[in-house]
């Protein structure tokens, strides 16, 4: 894990211009390293005086946007790299997630959950991501992903 930006959108609309997120991980697309990413957000969380029921939302909206990237926008592919960057903004915790792994089908997150018991495990991440996000906008821009994320700190 380092502290340098995978590509130029880590820190672009992060707070005013020039702006600098407080917290930019760049990491492998692999699941040991999301869980150490993780890890790192919840103490930076901690330090910023978070509660434990703030953390837990933020923790299990990063985990499920993490997973999918390592699940399915490098499926197929050698492991590639994720750059987080976090930035807390009044209410909100603001985070950008990006990557240059496949894009999202059809071009976006996927609509709604699948119906119950049409997938063998999982499937309901985007459910969670939308549930407990206030604000969740993806979009593919030179070469990469990039997904945006409010996550209501109160």
């Amino acid at each position: 894990m380092t502290a340098r930006p995978l590509c130029p959108l880590a820190g672009a609309g992060q707070g005013g211009p020039g702006a600098a997120p407080a917290l930019v991980l760049d990491f492998a697309a692999r699941p040991f390293e999301v869980r150490r990413s993780l890890a790192t957000v919840a103490r930076h969380l901690t330090e910023a005086g978070l509660g434990p029921e703030t953390r837990g939302r933020v923790e299990i909206v990063l985990a499920e946007a993490l997973n999918n990237i390592v699940e399915h926008a490098y499926r197929g592919q050698p492991a590639g790299r994720v750059t987080l960057a976090l930035r807390r903004e009044g209410g909100l915790a603001r985070v950008r997630l990006c990557d240059h792994g496949a894009p999202m089908p059809d071009g976006a997150p996927p609509a709604r959950a699948p119906a119950r018991g049409t997938l063998p495990e999982g499937g309901f991440g985007w459910t969670l991501i939308r549930a407990l996000s206030a604000r969740a906008a993806y979009r593919r821009m030179t070469g990469g992903n990039c997904l945006d994320l409010e996550i209501a700190l109160g």
